[in-house]
Parts: C-alpha cells; structure tokens; sequence
C-alpha cells in the first residue's frame, strides 16, 4: 500500500508565477554577454568545486549524498509540476545562461537545457549529481560538484534556488557566502530568484502532525518506505529525520535535516548587504501564503 505523504523536502509550485509590468526592469540588459566567461561553460565537462564539500562547510544530508537515497530521491519527491513556474520566470527575465545552485537530481536543470538554454547545475552531493548526470546523456549541461560558494565566474543571466535551497544555510556567515558566491557567478544585472518558507505558516506543525508512511516500489530497489518525524523546534532552526527501509534486504538508512526559518525583513536586509536589489516578492501560485518567491538583481 501507497500512503500519500506531505513532503516537507520542496515547495510545490504548479501555475505560472504572473509576468511583471511590461514597464518593469526585469527584462533589461538581459542580452549583455560577458565573453571572457564563455570558456567555462562546457556542456557535459565538470567544473571544479569543492569535491565533497557541502553547503557552509557541511557534509550533504544523506538523502541527497547516500548512494543507495540519491537514486531513490525522485520517487519521494513526486511529480515536479512545480518547475514549469521557475521556466516561465526564466523567459520572463530572459535569461539565456542559468546557474541551478542546489540542483540536486537534476531535474530543473534538465528542463532548462531542453528550452534551448546554456545551464550550470551545482551541488555539493556528489550522489545526487550521478543520478542528474545520468539525466543529460548528451552532455549538454555543465555540472559542478560543489557548494554556492565555489561556483566560478559564469556570467550567468539568471540563477536559481528552487526546493527551498536557502533554508538549509543555517548560520548567517554561511547564508553571505552563498549570497557572495552567486552574485560572482551572475554577469552584472544578472538575477537571483529563490523561494522560502514563511516562519509564520509554521509548516513543521503540519509535518509533526503527520507520520504516516511511504511506500513505493522503486526499480533496482524493490519495495523502500519512508518515514518522517520532527525531531527539533529550536526557532529559527527546525529539524527532522527520515528514515528509509529497503524491504527487500532490510537495509535501514536515515537522513537528518535541519532548516533555518527566515522572515521577509531578514531575506531582505541580507540580500541588501551583499549586493542585491529585491525586485519583487511572489506568491507561490498554489500554496497562497507559505512561500515567499524572491526575484532580485544584482546590483553592480
């Protein structure tokens, strides 16, 4: 039996984020090319990071490093109707070149690649990375094992965190390093657009209150269910734990998370600090009231 879980690991988007006004500064200077970063955009070749590193120094939770969780990650995660809101945000903004920090499997990266755009994918979980190279067996995206802060000078268009990427840098020197790190990879003008949860919805009640099980029969795994429980508030810190049980062999793999919670004024006054300017601040189309969508620019 299949049992429906809530899963705290992504936010779901499913409907276009609206365009902005067509007076907007959004879609200005989107053609400017910096020339001398174009060497570095190799589809299909790595590019050096930090190999193993995680974000702010961290090893990467094991759902997304183990290698027997890696594989099975997109199963869990379900259907990524969400993405079709980060690729109309990427014609919106008109951004030819992206970098996907967080890019976890793959899978945005791979559907932006398909749109005809030149796409950077970057992870610290080299897992993870295996099983979205294994997504793009003509090599047309660049992947980088390493964190936000490792991430070359690309002159990227636009970059991207979806799945709530900004909430598992959980100290402020990690969260600048990270803020530090993008704007170097972005070209001038270039936009950052992320998503995060709102502490005031307090989705990790919703979570506790759910503990029923996941199981799905996964080929080359067999039977594996999921279980997920929350095992600290600490505000703005809040952790949980998922544990995986490969029915067939018995095997049993947990995975524990903890994310950082931060409010609208605090994004803001950060993205501020390290050189970006907020542009607007969306709704998640299907979750009114859960998810702050940030588009910024950078700002020199």
């Amino acid at each position: 039996m299949t049992v429906v879980y809530h899963r705290p690991s992504r936010t779901t988007i499913t409907a276009s984020i609206p365009a902005a006004p067509a007076n907007s500064d959004l879609a200005n200077s989107h053609h400017q090319r910096q020339e001398s970063a174009l060497h570095q955009w190799r589809p299909g070749k790595p590019v050096a990071g930090t190999p193993g590193g995680g974000y702010g120094r961290r090893v990467p939770d094991a759902i997304f490093a183990h290698p027997r969780l890696a594989p099975i990650y997109d199963t869990f995660d379900g259907d990524r109707d969400d993405l079709a809101a980060y690729l109309s945000i990427a014609g919106e903004l008109g951004a030819g070149r992206v970098l996907d920090v967080g890019c976890g499997t793959g899978c945005l990266a791979v559907l932006l690649a398909a749109s005809g755009r030149t796409v950077v994918g970057a992870d610290p979980a080299g897992a993870s990375l295996e099983v979205a190279k294994s997504k793009d067996p003509a090599g047309r995206i660049t992947w980088i094992h390493g964190d936000a802060a490792t991430v070359p000078a690309l002159g990227a268009d636009l970059a991207v965190m979806t799945g709530n990427v900004a909430q598992v840098f959980l100290t402020d020197a990690d969260w600048a390093q990270a803020l530090q790190g993008i704007r170097a990879a972005l070209r001038p003008g270039g936009y950052l657009v992320f998503e995060t949860r709102r502490p005031g919805r307090r989705a990790w009640e919703e979570w506790a209150a759910d503990t029923a099980p996941v199981i799905f029969d996964i080929p080359g795994s067999g039977p594996v269910e999921q279980r997920r429980e929350v095992t600290s508030v600490s505000l703005p810190f809040v952790s949980f734990r998922s544990t995986y049980r490969f029915l067939a062999d018995g095997t049993v793999v947990t995975s524990d998370s903890t994310l950082r919670f931060r409010d609208r004024s605090e994004v803001e006054s950060s993205l501020a600090s390290y050189g970006y300017r907020v542009l607007d601040v969306r709704e998640a189309p299907d979750r009114p009231g859960r998810e702050f969508v940030f588009i910024t620019e950078r700002t020199t």
